[in-house]
């Protein structure tokens, strides 16, 4: 089932089939590993891409439903849930109206996605909407630089990067945002990272919430 045409990025689908490896043999696997330790029960994951996570699962995992927009990136999806260490469901989807029942999941998982949802608040309020009562909320995400020059500049690149990377914001404060959507954060590592050799180290966070 094919999602609204605003979600279909092919062009950076395929070049993100290609970039994803390598930020995952630069660190991001060991990013992905850190990001579901622990986890139990059922799981959705929102924006899932190409399922790179689903290696990192733990076996605690019930079920994970990987919604993804996009049909080439769901596509690969698709192909690489048969090969998961726990079941997997693959679902075409947004982060704005999830494909959930109200409080049908022990976790919501979001991984390098928040940075280009359209609407951050609506997206975690759909979260909160399909996580039980006290369920947890995982983030994997880069985000803006607190370091005043690399801000300045992450806003003047946003609005170009933006349209060449599948409606990416290189400058969005995903933490502010979790905590400004009623969650009550746990542990949040905030570091910098290089997806590539040719590129600059970012601030990423990976986090864990709560819903009340």
């Amino acid at each position: 089932m094919s999602q609204p045409s605003d979600l279909q990025h092919p062009r950076f689908a395929r070049q993100y089939l290609k970039m994803a490896p390598v930020a995952d043999r630069r660190g991001g696997a060991e990013h992905r590993r850190r990001l579901l330790a622990g986890l139990t029960g059922r799981v959705m994951e929102v924006g899932a891409g190409q399922a790179r996570n689903l290696p990192h699962y733990p076996g605690t995992v019930t079920e994970v439903v990987a919604v993804e927009p996009d049909d080439t990136l769901r596509a690969a999806a698709e192909r690489a849930a048969a090969a998961a260490p726990v079941p997997v469901r693959v679902a075409a989807g947004h982060a704005g109206e999830l494909p959930a029942a109200d409080g049908e999941f022990d976790a919501v998982v979001f991984s390098l996605v928040l940075c280009s949802v359209p609407d951050v608040p609506a997206a975690l309020a759909e979260a909160a909407r399909v996580l039980r009562p006290g369920g947890e909320l995982r983030f994997y995400e880069h985000v803006r630089s607190r370091r005043r020059l690399f801000a300045a500049l992450e806003d003047i690149g946003t609005p170009l990067w933006r349209r060449a990377a599948g409606g990416c914001r290189p400058n969005r404060d995903t933490e502010a945002a979790v905590r400004a959507a009623g969650f009550a954060l746990g542990d949040v590592d905030r570091f910098g990272f290089a997806f590539s050799a040719l590129a600059p180290r970012v601030a990423h966070v990976i986090g864990t919430a709560t819903r009340p």
